[in-house]
């Protein structure tokens, strides 16, 4: 299969996985190319497949511009960065990688409400600096117990509250629609959810729907005693509403690992003790990162032998 073009588009991938695509395809990485009009004149006709992440994907005019192009190839269980309609429209295909992150995802949501809500970091700072010997680091909040509310009940958002419910927290959600097989109590909106819970987890993808869907209002609603962990992407949370809120007192506090700007943080964010923040790391783990990778490359092979699909999303 060396002679099929593969185009890689974020250079964020792990290198094990650009060596296996260099290895098996003949690999064009985007960033080698000063101007993308030169790689599309020059082999545009050539790239049957893409592989992208969930910071940089397949958009309609890259999917116009590659005639030949077959397979869209994920390596995230998000695909905000493809337009699926397209690919729906020109027949291609479009895998991403669930499952194999779903564990990990979920364990790094349990430690930002256990980091936010014990203050491990500020814990570590107040030692490190000296201050212990001063006196004791403040009281701090309980997580066991704690209400979770989670907007997304698939499977990460799935995994988080069966973690949860081994801390004895009470669980709720909001989704689309009511899951009858669910034993959670559901909220039809998500203010309602807010309203009813101390902890809100966001888990869902990123649609139109979903953009902003941590507003003011739904902020307002978590309180001044709540937490918001954010472990879906930067965009589902107005993010200058989020920073007015922390700083005014009306948000009791938030542990986010995404960003509406990547890897632009607000500044005002980075004084605030009552704030996690982490660079997008909810499957950046050796073992998972390298599991997501070989169910890229399983796709691609699936695909370009004429087998089925591993995980077909389109």
């Amino acid at each position: 299969m060396g002679s099929i073009g593969v185009l890689l588009v974020s250079h964020q991938v792990i290198p094990y996985l650009e060596q296996e695509l260099n290895k098996r395809y003949n690999l064009f990485r985007l960033w080698d190319f000063p101007q993308k009009s030169q790689l599309l004149t020059q082999h545009g006709a050539s790239i049957r497949a893409v592989v992208g992440d969930a910071f940089a994907g397949a958009d309609s005019d890259l999917i116009e511009a590659l005639p030949k192009l077959e397979i869209v190839s994920s390596f995230s269980v998000g695909v905000d960065k493809i337009d699926l309609g397209k690919c729906k429209e020109k027949g291609i295909r479009v895998t991403n990688t669930p499952d194999v992150l779903t564990d990990e995802v979920a364990d790094l949501a349990i430690g930002l409400m256990l980091t936010l809500l014990r203050r491990i970091c500020e814990c570590d700072r107040y030692v490190r600096g000296g201050n212990w010997k001063h006196g004791d680091y403040k009281l701090t909040t309980k997580f066991s117990g704690k209400t979770v509310g989670i907007i997304g009940l698939g499977r990460i958002g799935a995994a988080i509250a069966k973690r949860a419910e081994g801390f004895n927290c009470p669980i709720s959600y909001y989704s689309r629609t009511q899951k009858q097989e669910s034993k959670y109590k559901y909220y039809p909106s998500v203010v309602e959810l807010a309203s009813n819970c101390d902890i809100l987890v966001v888990a869902c993808p990123l649609t139109e729907e979903t953009h902003h869907i941590i507003n003011r209002e739904v902020i307002n609603a978590l309180g001044p005693k709540g937490f918001l962990i954010n472990i879906g992407r930067g965009k589902h949370v107005d993010e200058p509403e989020l920073v007015s809120a922390l700083l005014e007192g009306r948000l009791g506090g938030a542990g986010l690992d995404v960003f509406e700007n990547e890897p632009h943080v607000p500044e005002e964010l980075f004084g605030l003790e009552n704030v996690v923040l982490l660079p997008h790391v909810g499957s950046a783990t050796v073992e998972t990162r390298t599991a997501m990778a070989d169910l890229v490359l399983g796709n691609l092979e699936a695909h370009f032998l004429g087998k089925p699909l591993l995980t077909p999303l389109v």
